[in-house]
Formats: structure tokens, C-alpha cells, sequence
């Protein structure tokens, strides 16, 4: 990756990993579920009538902007609300790795490397411990919301797989378009009609930035440039960038909302980094390493 695309992927990094304390703005002031429903709002219109549509099944395109908005957004969202860390969120929402190694070989019968059972393994470990961490920034609710939105996240990795695109891009705006509707219902299911007609009076200063900052830098501008990366490098290339993401959200919430990265907390976070890490190495690689002649390893 030449020097220019790897600077703009460790932007996109840090507006991802900052877009979880941008979140908790928006929780502190309005609904979850209607912030969430305004994010997609403004990131859908008007990009959708300026990208084409990819040529899939309607069911995909709807299926993928249900789960993506309601279930990892509007969960993830909701979770911050329920007592979650913005930190915590940033590293619990990786589990999505785990999970979606669990449902593939579970329900799709895909065959799993040993290498990725030991990195899930760790990850686990660092998930249990962080249930032990005692400081309010892990809640019962908030950890189900955001597991919640790790499985939905595994999900819609599947349903992308199944439609067999490769307009990344063009498939996430056009499946974003069912989200609106949906998220605007649900809260107005939650908070009864009062939910919306109040909005107006919630839109301050707040709330119109964290709308405004997941909809373009994080949604729009953040997964044009991840489209563009992956369409232009291997993705065991781009894959390790996302791991930069708990890191500056945890950054994030600790500038922002003096969030206290203890011991127990620093433990459980860097073990689900590592596991994740774990499940990138690829077998044959580690196997020709173990078996180079001492010499050689020193050189590389």
C-alpha cells in the first residue's frame, strides 16, 4: 500500500474510532433509534440519485440496510445509551470477527483454520473479562445491545457475500434506503408520537453534529475510501487498518469523556485486539516461517 492510501485509510481509522464518542453526543440528547434514523436519512439523500444501482436482488439490498442500520447501528447506538462506554462500544462491536467465524461454521459448515479457533479463544477471554470490569463503562444492557450489533454486523457480511456484488459502495447506499423508514417507526413505537414531534426542539447544536458527522465523514466519505481500498489491494492488506478503530475510539471517549482505562478494562481490550490479530495469521504463512532455517528468520 503506497504511502498516500495508507494515510488516508488511517484517517478513515480515526473518524470511525471518533464516531463512537460522537454517538454518545447524540444518545445524550435524542432517541438512539431517531438519531440513527436521521444519520441514514442524510446519508442516502441525495447520494442514491448520483450512484448507480448495483445490479442485485431488491431482497439483498433490503435485507442488508435493515440489519445494518437497525441492528448494528441502531443497537450500537442504543447500547451507548444503555450505560456502554463510547470506548467499550468501539471494542466490543469487534466481536462481529468471532461471531461471524461462529455462524460460518455453525450454520454455513465452512471449514475454520486452528489458527483462527486460537485467536477466537483469546477474543472470548477478553469479552468475559470485560463483563468483570467495574467502573460503569460496561452495563448488562449495553454489552447485549452491542453483541447485538456484533452479530448483525456478521450478518450483513453474509448477506453481501450471498448477492455477490462487488460494487461495495453503490450496495450500501442502495440498501441504506430501507433504513430510514423502518428506524423513524421504531422509534416512534419506543418514545410514542411525542418522539417526533418534539424533534425539533431536539435538533440543537448536539445532535445536528453527531447527525451531520455519522452521515457524511463516517458513512459517506468513510466507506467510499474503504470501497476504494479494498477494490485496489488484497484484503489481508487492508484488514489490519480496522484495528485501529477501538484503539482511537477508546482515545476518543477518554479526551472526551475522561473515560478511566484501568487495569482489568487496558487487559480485556487488548486481549480481544490480539485474538482478533490472531485470526488474521494465515496457516501456511506461520507454517513456512516455523520452518525457515534460523539464518533466515534473523534476516526477515
Amino acid at each position: 500500500m503506497n504511502n498516500r492510501d495508507l494515510l488516508l485509510g488511517i484517517f478513515v481509522m480515526i473518524i470511525w474510532g471518533l464516531n463512537f464518542s460522537v454517538i454518545k453526543l447524540g444518545v445524550s440528547e435524542i432517541d438512539p433509534l431517531l438519531l440513527t434514523a436521521l444519520r441514514f436519512s442524510f446519508a442516502v439523500i441525495p447520494a442514491v440519485f448520483f450512484v448507480k444501482r448495483p445490479q442485485v436482488k431488491w431482497r439483498y439490498l433490503m435485507g442488508y440496510g435493515l440489519v445494518f442500520a437497525i441492528g448494528v447501528w441502531g443497537m450500537g447506538s442504543w447500547s451507548i445509551q444503555a450505560g456502554l462506554s463510547a470506548g467499550m462500544a468501539s471494542v466490543l462491536l469487534q466481536m462481529n470477527v468471532v461471531i461471524s467465524l461462529l455462524v460460518g461454521y455453525f450454520v454455513l459448515k465452512e471449514t475454520v483454520a486452528p489458527i483462527k479457533v486460537v485467536g477466537s479463544v483469546v477474543a472470548i477471554l477478553g469479552l468475559a473479562l470485560s463483563v468483570s470490569v467495574t467502573d460503569g463503562s460496561v452495563t448488562t444492557l449495553g454489552l447485549v445491545f452491542i453483541l447485538i450489533a456484533a452479530l448483525s454486523w456478521s450478518i450483513t457480511s453474509i448477506l453481501v457475500k450471498k448477492a455477490g456484488t462487488k460494487e461495495i459502495f453503490a450496495f450500501s447506499i442502495w440498501g441504506m434506503l430501507f433504513a430510514p423508514l423502518p428506524l423513524f417507526a421504531l422509534a416512534f413505537l419506543r418514545g410514542g408520537p411525542e418522539q417526533l414531534q418534539t424533534l425539533n426542539s431536539l435538533a440543537n447544536g448536539s445532535v445536528i453534529f453527531s447527525v451531520l458527522f455519522q452521515a457524511y465523514p463516517v458513512t459517506l466519505f468513510g466507506y467510499w475510501v474503504w470501497n476504494r481500498l479494498l477494490v485496489k489491494y488484497p484484503l489481508s492488506t487492508v484488514a489490519p487498518l480496522t484495528f485501529l478503530v477501538p484503539i482511537f475510539g477508546l482515545l476518543g471517549s477518554a479526551i472526551f469523556y475522561q473515560e478511566q482505562i484501568g487495569l482489568v478494562k487496558a487487559l480485556a481490550c487488548l486481549l480481544i485486539i490480539v485474538g482478533l490479530i490472531i485470526g488474521l495469521i494465515k496457516t501456511e504463512k506461520l507454517k513456512a516461517y516455523l520452518h525457515q532455517p534460523k539464518s533466515a528468520k534473523q534476516v526477515v
